[in-house]
């Protein structure tokens, strides 16, 4: 079986990185980013902490899902989250220091 396969990927614990940070008393904030791809505009990034063991069972990669889903995914992550941050990065700083630092940034 090849790593990235639906094959693979089922034997493997999808919470596997997250238990070992709890299981020393940390949190884990999951990070994703939106506005890479076009053009010109911002880049938007956003960092979520749940509990322990808590997951958004619908959640996925927000631009394949649809504008009522994200919607509902929004409420039941707030609803669901001990900490939510959102971070972004402007044309002009994606100008400054290109589009992968500025994403870092805004994911800082």
């Amino acid at each position: 079986m090849k790593p990235g396969t639906k094959e693979f990927e089922s034997l493997v614990d999808p919470l596997a990185y997250e238990s070992l940070f709890w299981s020393k008393g940390l949190s884990v904030a999951c990070v994703d980013e939106a506005g890479r791809g076009p053009l010109a505009g911002p880049v938007i990034a956003a960092a979520v902490v749940l509990p322990e063991g808590v997951q958004v069972e619908r959640a996925g990669d927000s631009k394949k899902l649809s504008r009522t889903l994200r919607e509902e995914l929004y409420a039941e992550i707030l609803a669901k989250a001990l900490s939510v941050g959102i971070g972004t990065g402007s044309v002009q700083e994606i100008d400054k220091h290109n589009i992968l630092n500025t994403t870092t940034l805004a994911m800082n």
